[in-house]
């Protein structure tokens, strides 16, 4: 075969993986950095599934009754922000155990769009499909070779997505509201000492986190896709806080957790493909050997190895996962 051919089916084959990765790791970066904001505050959020759930459902409700992806984006934000409220009541004002707040909001969430689906469509397992955030094309980056077809065109989350990681490390490390999450979240007896709301930081957080899992959510049902399946999360919110401990606890490192995470999820995505070029390049013929439930549970098996081996090696705010009691 031409070389020149073989160099251009090779490049296209690249631009399938990156552009899933990009696409698949999206939801979760949303995730990610709210779980960020939570756990530096000093609140662990593991609703992030659950508020996940919830933003893909009402976004699709969202355009479903009004026709327009973008209120079904805002609903998903209002709804993920509320479904955290509740977990900010009961962490931080309750003083209840986080983690069984979390779980609690996850098993909700399931419970509740799975019943609200039925009762929308009358039927279970999947919506009718809705109108969609139309891709963006991004004139500049659309002419640049390799790049412009990896990045040139795409649904408004993978942009938006990428824009948050770098105005969250920003606001985290380069601004006082930044320092003062920070403290919060290290020292709270200090932070208060000093005048800061241990209470109001802390909420302010938690609730940030659960407006952007509800993006999160959003992305996969009007971003990515344009319907809402039953579970459709499928555990992403719990790959996205293994994002955060593998990250550090920082924007920029959850983010390349989660291109990780995003790139192992296109390889599943895309090991057929792969495969049926096996004839061309004989050592993609790995993917046709490896059964396909070997790609499908590398994100979760990744998951279990990175949180096995970095906790304990990664240190979480001093503060994080225990309830403060404000000074009277």
């Amino acid at each position: 075969m031409d070389p020149q051919l073989k160099l251009q089916l090779l490049n296209n084959a690249l631009v399938l993986l990156l552009v899933s990765t990009l696409r698949m790791s999206t939801p979760l970066i949303f995730a990610a950095l709210g779980g960020v904001f939570s756990e530096r505050s000093g609140v662990a959020n593991v609703g992030l599934e659950g508020i996940m759930l919830m933003g893909a459902f009402t976004a699709m409700a969202g355009s479903f009754l009004t026709g327009s992806p973008w209120l079904g984006l805002l609903l998903a934000m209002i709804i993920g922000g509320a479904f955290a409220a509740i977990h900010a009541v009961a962490s931080i004002h309750l003083r209840g155990n986080q983690i069984v707040s979390g779980m609690a909001l996850n098993v909700l969430a399931v419970a509740l769009t799975g019943f609200l689906l039925r009762r929308m469509f009358e039927h279970a397992g999947h919506s009718q499909q809705v109108a969609a955030l139309p891709e963006w094309h991004i004139p500049l980056i659309d002419k640049i070779p390799f790049l412009g077809q990896v990045i040139g065109q795409a649904p408004p989350p993978i942009y938006i997505g990428i824009v948050l990681v770098f105005i969250s490390q920003f606001v985290l490390f380069r601004t006082p509201l930044g320092l003062r999450i920070r403290a919060v979240g290290e020292h709270p007896e200090a932070a208060e000492s000093l005048g800061v709301s241990v209470y109001g930081i802390r909420y302010l957080c938690v609730i940030l986190s659960g407006i952007l899992g509800g993006m999160g959510g959003a992305t996969m049902s009007i971003g990515l896709m344009n319907s809402f399946g039953e579970n459709m999360t499928g555990g992403r919110g719990f790959i996205a806080l293994a994002a955060v401990i593998f990250g550090k606890w920082r924007p920029l490192g959850a983010w390349r957790a989660c291109l990780l995470f995003g790139l192992l999820v296109a390889f599943d995505i895309q090991a057929q493909t792969f495969g049926s070029m096996s004839a061309i390049f004989p050592w993609m013929g790995v993917f046709k050997v490896i059964p396909r439930e070997v790609f499908l549970g590398l994100p979760y098996i990744a998951t279990i190895l990175i949180l096995a081996g970095f906790i304990g090696r990664s240190t979480p705010p001093a503060a994080d996962g225990i309830p403060y009691e404000a000074r009277k």
